[in-house]
């Protein structure tokens, strides 16, 4: 597998022309749909009946699809197993969090990251032992669109991708990016490559069951509360929980 670094960059950019086609078409789409208005519309999410179609669309596919293999993965698997399948794709993630820290100059995360791969491949069976944290090396989880973010490109408005789903315009462009400096990507065996990204799904899944449990419960708008978290989320891993009074 061949993982593309900075100096690679330039050669991926193209694609995000496509990604920008695409955006021109959701705005038209948003548009032909009706965006909220009045004054209770949040100004971060002009798209929003757009964006609560696509929710209930992956809502559907997530009851039908996602919800039940995730279940029988947390029943099948025992916890060890599990817990090394999530390191070792936490272990392949944390290269492309290098190369975005790089980017976005932060030489102690780029240093701790190298390290960790490094220590985890070499003595974590190739990243099923987390043996980096144990040993106190933080995780700074980077991507593409906090890369983007950071050099002050603004987040745009909220956008509920379809099985994707939550995003911003901004991140959305990333994605083209995101997807070239994917060590999964780098397989060109299709059906192994394709089954990895299956497991990879599901394992992330498999996390997040009692949480989304509780949230179909709870008494409020899943719509908003998801939104409101997400940008929020987003907001804090930009500028590493230091938030500006203004801005994205």
């Amino acid at each position: 597998m061949k993982t593309r670094f900075p100096q690679d960059l330039p050669r991926t950019l193209r694609g995000t022309a496509s990604a920008m086609r695409g955006l021109g078409a959701i705005a038209a789409l948003a548009l032909a749909t009706g965006c909220a208005s009045g004054p209770k519309a949040n100004p971060a999410d002009p798209f929003e009946p757009l964006n609560r179609g696509v929710m209930r669309f992956n809502d559907v596919v997530d009851d039908a699809v996602l919800v039940p293999a995730a279940t029988a993965y947390r029943r099948v698997l025992p916890s060890f197993m599990r817990t090394g399948v999530n390191n070792f794709f936490g272990n392949l993630s944390d290269v492309w969090s290098f190369a975005n820290s790089v980017m976005q100059l932060k030489l102690e995360h780029s240093a701790q990251t190298f390290m960790r791969v490094n220590v985890n491949t070499v003595f974590g069976l190739g990243g099923l032992l987390d043996v980096a944290t144990e040993a106190g090396i933080d995780r700074h989880s980077e991507d593409f669109g906090q890369t983007l973010g950071r050099w002050g490109v603004p987040s745009g408005p909220y956008l509920v991708l379809p099985l994707l789903g939550s995003s911003t315009v901004r991140d959305t462009a990333a994605l083209t990016i995101d997807r070239q400096g994917d060590l999964l990507n780098q397989i060109h065996d299709v059906p192994w490559r394709n089954s990895l990204y299956f497991v990879r799904v599901i394992d992330a899944r498999s996390n997040f069951l009692r949480a989304s449990q509780l949230l179909d419960n709870a008494a409020l708008d899943k719509y908003t509360f998801t939104r409101d978290a997400h940008l929020q989320r987003r907001k804090n891993e930009v500028h590493d929980g230091d938030l500006p009074n203004e801005g994205n």
